[in-house]
């Protein structure tokens, strides 16, 4: 099977909303509401049309697919500039610490508050791979081509960029960490916020929250337990992220206390890595290097796995790749060593 990664379009609401049926919540950005996700396309359909280098708020929707059969087996965005139309929160984690000469000992507390300091940065999100096809470096193709696309559009990015990943949820669809903040002022159970959250945006639940600073040791013992745990089906993209140069410096995503990490965006590791050439021949060598590789501009964008060879005025591409980018002698390609 070739994979490719390229940009999303209305013709891939159905297959988008099949997948959202399958997230088991929590998805914000991929909500199983066909209403939603066509506003969701529409808004990347903007985005890829706006042609040109200048600053913007855009959402830029991608899908993976099988080349051979069109079928969509996953998704991922980028919003190159958050807090702009609406307010981005989080939760903080500051830690404290006080001592007492009389007493001979320390305390040492955190506390929970909530801030914008993310407004302005760019965010790489919404990443879902479907269960059968979570083999074959499926995950590794979508994750990294959203940071070529990056590099190949680098004037319209931020010099930071953050990504949420989803908390611990239960099979019934609800989260502890809602559970033992959220829950007391809502009166509602997580599944229940996470439906408004996709319908209305989470700025209104996170606008009526009390901006009063939370201490940790008043959380029920589950809260604590998940904080800045990413949900076990968001381990392996994780670890993709802290791969690309991304930590988490404690901040939580305010309703499932699930970990936002960050990185400089020119410190990504497979922006900083990326080099643009130009084909010079297309075949098989056996001493290419393994690469992601992509051409195209905005809704031109594609990206997939290439064997590529570098030359002193260029590379050498081998078929399988070209064929998929729709490329030949002559054009340019970006690429990253996997």
């Amino acid at each position: 099977m070739t994979i490719l990664l390229r940009a999303a379009g209305g013709h891939d609401l159905t297959a988008l909303y099949e997948m959202a049926q399958t997230t088991g919540g929590g998805f914000v950005n991929l909500p199983p509401d066909k209403v939603k996700l066509g506003e969701r396309l529409a808004a990347a359909d903007a985005a890829f049309a706006r042609d040109s280098d200048s600053f913007g708020v855009d959402r830029f929707l991608f899908v993976l697919e099988d080349d051979a059969t069109g079928a969509i087996h996953g998704t991922c965005q980028i919003f190159s500039h958050i807090g702009t139309d609406a307010p981005f929160y989080s939760y903080r984690i500051d830690r404290h610490g006080a001592d007492h000469a009389v007493l001979g000992r320390s305390v040492d507390h955190g506390t929970l508050t909530i801030c914008t300091d993310h407004a302005g940065c760019s965010e790489v999100g919404g990443l879902f791979l479907r269960a059968d096809a979570r083999a074959g470096g499926a995950g590794t193709l979508l994750a990294r081509s959203r940071y070529l696309f990056i590099a190949m559009h680098r004037a319209r990015f931020a010099d930071r960029t953050i990504a949420e990943l989803r908390g611990v949820v239960d099979d019934a669809g609800e989260a502890p960490f809602w559970d033992g903040i959220a829950a007391r002022f809502f009166g509602m159970g997580f599944a229940q916020a996470d439906t408004f959250n996709a319908e209305h945006g989470t700025h209104v639940l996170a606008g009526l929250m009390p901006t009063t600073p939370v201490l940790l040791a008043m959380l029920p013992e589950p809260a604590r337990a998940v904080l800045g745990v990413p949900h076990p089906s968001g381990r392996p993209a994780l670890r993709l992220l802290e791969k690309e140069g991304f930590r988490h410096d404690d901040y939580v995503d305010l309703f499932d206390g699930g970990p936002t990490v960050t990185a400089a965006t020119d410190d990504i590791a497979t922006v900083r890595m990326s080099r643009t050439a130009v084909v010079r021949a297309v075949k098989d060598r056996d001493d290419a290097t393994p690469c992601i590789a992509a051409t195209g501009r905005l809704a031109g964008f594609r990206a997939c796995f290439a064997c590529i060879l570098q030359q002193d005025d260029g590379v050498v591409l081998d078929p399988e790749a070209a064929r998929v980018l729709d490329i030949g002698i002559g054009d340019s390609i970006t690429y990253a060593a996997r």
